[in-house]
């Protein structure tokens, strides 16, 4: 039988559907990448924003057909979308045979055996789970890849006034230490070389449940002996504790990358946002986190237009955004999501306002992204190598690209000359020293640093040390 998983959202998505893939092969499914020869679509939504819910339906109608031709094709709808939809999802696409909630994944199997004893349609969007006690699936080698994602906790207990996922993901609620840790060790033994823990809030991972926090459990993952590097997002900014600060200083394979969403620069507006934090006290976290790790990367979320956000706000935001300097940044024109509070709030501002703030904040940090990738060029970074790359014709004969990431989470690109003197050719998994020779507006161009051998799998805990002095350097 065959899986077909189409993912629409956020990163916790793509593990969620990762993980549906994993618990799938026990009923003996087996994921294509062509629906066409799908006995089961399965279709995992995200509820943040309007256009994402929109894309849900879009693509649901584009189904109707192959569901016409195929009637034991077996169509199921699941995440934020289908908890916050429920039931009115098959009074809106009839043809659907299953809605899950978010907190269903463990259940999901059991769902699909009723749908195939023909007693579907089914829906079940309850919020109860057992995420604090179970461990994650882990992928075969074949499947495992060179960076991975684990999700460390589910919910958000900070209920900001133009979220929904308090609504449709529910409370926060962390998994034991030691699930994550055996987790992240069968990945290793798999092959992955990085690991992004991810969360809503990983800040307050651990709090509710008495578990350690979250600086120490970085601290247990560094110890994985096979894994190189160590990421995780999200952070909220009032939750950003001096010790987890110090973390990027003291953990070797702790990227130096944060990732801090900030939404707007004026007090006004995130009070309005009940994002719980000012402006100066979120421009405090960030010099802290720059004194304790020079030269890290600083990325983060904005929403242009929030309800009320007057010509001044805006302008608050941009001399934020020139302020902090930040390598890339995610931004979104507000939208009035269902159950969140802003959705009632008066004062909205219009589509052709929004437009106009999102394209002058977009068009600022593309000038602040390239100038960031700029002071990198003549340096020399070490790139974990994940893949080739693309072909580019400038460079036809010169070889295939390899691509990869630095740790501050800039992609590079670079072609492995062997004639030229460089050791053996990279594979994915290894650490490779690049000196960068040409900014892009997205993406990084080097050449491997000459005569240098590219760096083992096996030999990876060791290089990461090396790595890690000198950055710090």
């Amino acid at each position: 039988m065959n899986l077909y998983i189409h993912t629409i959202g956020c990163q916790m998505n793509v593990y969620d559907s990762e993980q549906i893939a994993l618990r799938l092969q026990a009923m003996g499914y087996q994921q294509t990448d062509r629906q066409g020869n799908a006995d089961l679509i399965l279709l995992n939504t995200c509820a943040i924003r309007d256009k994402a819910e929109q894309k849900v339906f879009s693509y649901l109608g584009r189904l109707a057909e192959l569901k016409a031709q195929k009637p034991s094709l077996i169509i199921g709808v699941g995440g934020c979308v289908a908890q916050q939809e429920g039931r009115k999802i098959l009074s809106r696409v009839p043809f659907v045979d299953l809605v899950f909630g978010t907190r269903s994944l463990d259940r999901l199997p059991a769902l699909i055996h009723t749908v195939q004893a023909g007693k579907g349609p089914v829906v079940d969007v309850d919020m109860t789970d057992t995420l604090g006690g179970l461990a994650a699936a882990i992928p075969e080698s074949a499947q495992a890849g060179i960076c991975r994602f684990v999700t460390v906790m589910r919910g958000c207990d900070n209920y900001c006034n133009y979220c929904v996922v308090p609504y449709v993901r529910g409370a926060e609620t962390s998994r034991a230490p030691q699930t994550i840790i055996d987790e992240i060790q069968g990945l290793a033994n798999a092959g992955v070389r990085e690991v992004t823990l991810l969360g809503q809030n990983v800040n307050s991972y651990g709090k509710k449940e008495g578990f350690c926090d979250f600086a120490e459990l970085l601290e247990r993952v560094s110890h994985i002996d096979g894994i190189c590097r160590i990421r995780f997002t999200t952070s909220h900014p009032k939750d950003l504790s001096d010790r987890l600060i110090t973390t990027f200083a003291d953990l070797e394979k702790l990227c130096h990358h944060i990732h801090l969403p900030v939404q707007a620069g004026s007090d006004t507006v995130l009070r309005r946002m009940n994002r719980k934090y000012t402006r100066d006290a979120y421009l405090e976290r960030i010099r802290r986190i720059r004194a304790a790790c020079p030269g890290i990367a600083v990325t983060s979320d904005f929403i242009v237009g929030f309800p009320g956000e007057t010509d001044d706000d805006f302008q608050q935001t941009l001399d934020l955004i020139r302020t902090v300097g930040y390598d890339g940044l995610f931004a979104f024109k507000y939208s009035d999501r269902p159950l969140a509070p802003a959705a009632k709030f008066p004062e909205k501002v219009s589509e052709a306002v929004k437009k106009d703030r999102l394209g002058q904040l977009l068009a600022l940090q593309e000038k602040n992204t390239f100038r960031r990738n700029g002071d990198l060029v003549g340096t020399v970074q070490t790139v974990l190598v994940e893949r080739r790359g693309r072909r580019l014709p400038a460079l036809e004969g010169e070889g295939d690209p390899w691509t990869g990431r630095t740790s501050g989470n800039k992609v590079v690109n670079f072609i492995w000359d062997v004639r030229g003197g460089a050791g053996t050719e990279p594979a994915p998994g290894r650490l490779v020293d690049v000196t960068i020779q040409r900014a892009l507006a997205h993406s990084l161009w080097g050449m491997p640093v000459t005569g240098t051998e590219s760096t083992a799998p096996g030999e990876v805990d060791a290089a990461c040390g090396s790595f890690a002095q000198k950055m710090a350097g």
